[in-house]
């Protein structure tokens, strides 16, 4: 039997200590005004997102976590609350690859919270014409699965346009054969985003062997799709099969576990060190033999650990490749700042996509 005194004694201790909770919080957003004032009292009128400082901020909660709330939990938390702060100080406007439901919105609100200004855009050349003509702050852009590589679009937009990394999220990704029809038999004809088909290729061809797969803009379109067709299905997230009313057939259906987008926030201008920071590079070489040996060979010397290399087609000549790397560190402390001048030395073009916080785990 409940006892209810101690359940009331328990009840009336939550209800103080949410009282205390909205006290702190309002003082925390009235800070957040006051910072915003001695800044525009400094002249400044656009600083006021910082990535590192919301960075710092979350590795310092998540470090000093005593449970029983789960880091993620936290982290979600606190998203929200400097979210609704910094909206105090100025909203902040993002494009997303949409319509609404993609796992990119995803990612952007994991970012930026519920308070930014979200705007769906058509495609990834779109998201980097709205940040770098101003019209938006910020954008989200997928950049690599782990699974299925890399976004080839996103490297090729970033050897054109001058917007900087600011920013890098890493989104669970977990994918769902959703419907209208109440049995998978029923199903003449999936649609997806050809990247929510590559991850599941596999179990598709296991259990919808011989069906029709159409490849679709985003999986959010591909849910509105299924919604019209009868007969058809949508691989997609749970949030675009809610907002399409669309059931699920089956769920988590990638063919690998622990299957990971990562996300590339970008702005105007790359934020400054943290102490726990990547930096993306745009290089090429001089077409010669042990080029691009002698190119990577200074990271290596300086104990820069490289995490990621990819070539593209560098559109200056047939056969001629860029080259995108990623590695820990910031482009202005050393040693990365030594061995950048070093490769410079050896390159015909290095541009510094951005120096940025690693996501905090």
């Amino acid at each position: 039997m409940v006892d209810e005194d101690k359940l009331k004694q328990v009840r009336a201790r939550i209800d103080a200590l949410d009282g205390e909770i909205l006290r702190l919080v309002s003082e925390r957003g009235r800070l957040a005004g006051e910072v915003a004032r001695i800044k525009r009292e400094a002249g400044e009128t656009c600083d006021f997102y910082r990535p590192e400082r919301e960075q710092q901020i979350l590795r310092r909660m998540l470090k000093e976590n005593p449970g029983p709330l789960p880091d993620a939990a936290i982290s979600r938390l606190y998203r929200e609350i400097m979210s609704a702060c910094l909206a105090l100080q100025m909203p902040l406007t993002v494009a997303y690859l949409g319509p609404e439901g993609t796992f990119t919105q995803a990612a952007a609100l994991t970012q930026f919270g519920h308070d930014a200004r979200l705007r769906p855009a058509s495609s990834i050349d779109a998201i980097f014409r709205a940040v770098e003509s101003g019209e938006m702050h910020y954008g989200v852009v997928p950049v690599e699965n782990s699974t299925e590589g890399v976004v080839n679009h996103t490297l090729d937009c970033f050897m054109s346009s001058p917007l900087q990394i600011v920013g890098e999220v890493e989104l669970r990704i977990q994918h769902n054969l959703v419907s209208r029809e109440s049995e998978i038999g029923d199903v003449r004809c999936v649609y997806s985003h050809q990247q929510g088909l590559a991850q599941c290729r596999g179990w598709l061809d296991s259990h919808l062997p011989g069906v029709e797969r159409i490849t679709v803009s985003s999986t959010a379109e591909a849910a509105r799709l299924a919604t019209a067709e009868p007969g058809s299905a949508a691989i997609a997230s749970s949030a675009a099969a809610e907002m399409y009313g669309l059931g699920p057939l089956a769920e988590g259906i990638e063919d690998i576990s622990g299957n990971t987008t990562r996300f590339l926030v970008i702005g105007q201008q790359s934020p400054p060190p943290t102490g726990d920071d990547k930096t993306s590079l745009l290089i090429s070489r001089n077409d010669q033999p042990g080029g691009l040996c002698r190119l990577l060979e200074p990271l290596g010397r300086h104990g820069i650990n490289m995490t990621r290399l990819d070539a593209r087609p560098s559109r200056q000549g047939v056969w001629e490749y860029a080259f995108f790397i990623d590695f820990l560190g910031h482009a202005e402390e050393s040693p990365a700042r030594e061995a950048l001048q070093e490769m410079r030395e050896e390159s015909s073009l290095l541009r510094v996509l951005g120096s940025y916080p690693r996501v905090a785990r």
